[in-house]
């Protein structure tokens, strides 16, 4: 065998256990026994220790090499960027840190969640604070002396820096700023009303997800604390959660993530368990959930098509036309939950994490003093003061979990479903048409031809860059939430 078909062959191996572990980690979220934790937290250890071992293994770096300089097709070269990428990040971390932090994450997400039950982030810290230091020397590795979050950053946005977020981000904000006090001066939208009983929630959600092209035959939908997307290929899980008194949680949340599991899905099947077989980035797999979520979800023309199913499936529920219908799905007044914010105040919550990590991982804000920053910095954003832990720095699993430098890809995949968006319409005037009766058919396959289907064949911006005819710019996104809420409220901007 050649080295191009044994690397190829031994990454595809590497690439099925890695599936394996995620599926690990989806049954942790969903169906593990409760009492299960430390075991778990040791088979992800081990599991995790073969997979670094794999992906560090010199034989890699040998086939690498021997693979160098020939001329190949551009999947091949493509697969053998990801690759090499993967190998090089591998080798500079010691295969007893990657263990410690597989181990001390899976254990750590089970005293998250406990702690967040009970609103208590002091029971949290202790193991916040082994996870920060953990994630902090792998960073140390990996930046081999530059900046240690940008090296974080890489493992979810390859190409972008903290430095190129803050002028994007600070372009974002003064914008949003504005548009969210002209919004809470007006009047309230109206509230749903009434018990939403859970399974028929459940059974509209399915029905959503197929709507949205989600293949049942190869993905299932699940509950959990906190929704998410995994798996890819030929088994793509996602999850959505339940809430008696609010059913757009439970749709919004299921929409959101058959938009991360639809671009799993229909990536390219050649690409099935090899080193492009997946999204090209965190960014832009956030792209995809957003538009999904949002711009066509969220839409005046496809809030039509679901007020009809929830008055079918709820009955009356407080809300008399399909004008209030949208409206009430696009409310914006305060809140707490980053999950269940309006598109105006959504990316106000990722910058507040995205100062608050970064600030933590440079060692400039102490995991004891994490609430106090959160609910100061919070209070200075919003306007109003946390009540409790559970609604303030201990609702999201991300930190938990030891993903730092995941946060600021959700205000970047806005950033690039409103490029999407922009050019989505200009190629599809007929799109309200469509969307008002429940067909997303067209707009899902242009998503599938022009981005999805290609995987990691291409970098993040270039994947971007491709499907939209232009550089990713912030400026879409906010003509697009101007347009919308200063048409929704009868704003003057």
């Amino acid at each position: 065998m050649t080295a191009l078909t044994e690397l190829l062959h031994f990454d595809r191996q590497t690439q099925a256990l890695g599936q394996v572990s995620g599926r690990l980690g989806w049954d942790q979220e969903t169906m593990m026994p409760s009492g299960s934790s430390a075991q778990r937290g040791e088979e992800m250890a081990a599991l995790e220790g073969v997979l670094h071992a794999r992906r560090s293994d010199p034989r890699v770096g040998e086939w690498l090499a021997a693979c160098d300089g020939q001329a190949f097709d551009r999947v091949t070269q493509a697969q053998l960027r990801e690759i090499k990428t993967a190998y090089e990040r591998a080798v500079k971390v010691p295969g007893y840190l990657a263990e410690a932090i597989a181990s001390t994450t899976s254990m750590a997400q089970g005293k998250w969640a406990a702690a967040r039950a009970e609103d208590d982030f002091a029971a949290f810290a202790p193991v916040l604070q082994e996870v920060l230091a953990l994630k902090r020397e792998e960073g140390q590795a990996l930046a081999a002396g530059g900046d240690v979050y940008d090296a974080m950053l890489a493992d979810y946005e390859p190409g972008t820096t903290a430095s190129e977020l803050d002028q994007m981000f600070g372009a974002l904000r003064p914008g949003l700023v504005a548009l969210r006090g002209e919004i809470l001066e007006k009047p309230p939208a109206k509230s749903l009303q009434g018990f939403f009983d859970e399974t028929v929630q459940l059974q509209i959600a399915s029905e959503l997800a197929q709507c949205f092209g989600y293949d049942l035959n190869c993905g299932r939908i699940d509950k959990a604390v906190h929704p998410f997307s995994s798996g890819s290929g030929q088994d793509v899980r996602i999850t959505t959660r339940t809430d008696p008194s609010d059913p757009f949680n439970c749709f919004y949340s299921t929409i959101h993530e058959v938009g991360h599991g639809c671009y799993e899905q229909n990536v390219d099947p050649e690409y099935t368990l090899t080193a492009i077989g997946q999204g090209a980035s965190m960014g832009v797999h956030e792209s995809q959930s957003r538009i999904y979520e949002n711009q066509l979800g969220r839409s005046r023309a496809f809030t039509e098509f679901l007020f009809g199913k929830m008055r079918a499936g709820f009955g009356d529920f407080g809300i008399e036309s399909a004008d209030e219908f949208y409206k009430a799905v696009n409310s914006v007044r305060n809140g707490f939950i980053r999950t269940e914010a309006d598109e105006v105040q959504y990316n106000l919550h990722v910058l507040l994490r995205f100062d608050l990590e970064r600030a933590m991982i440079a060692g400039d804000l102490q995991v004891q003093d994490l609430q106090s920053a959160w609910n100061d910095r919070f209070a200075a954003d919003f306007g109003y003061e946390v009540p409790c832990a559970s609604q303030g720095c201990l609702q999201d699993v991300h930190w938990s979990v030891g993903l730092f430098g995941y946060f600021p890809t959700y205000s970047l995949g806005n950033v690039y479903a409103g490029c999407l968006f922009e050019r989505m319409t200009a190629l599809n005037p007929d799109l309200d048409d469509q969307l008002r009766v429940g067909d997303l058919s067209k707009a899902t396959a242009w998503l599938k031809e022009s981005l999805q289907r290609h995987g990691a064949l291409n970098l993040p911006r270039e994947t971007i860059t491709q499907a939209c005819g232009a550089v990713p710019s912030e400026a879409p996104l906010l003509a697009y939430l101007q347009d919308k809420f200063s048409d929704l409220y009868d704003l003057s901007l």
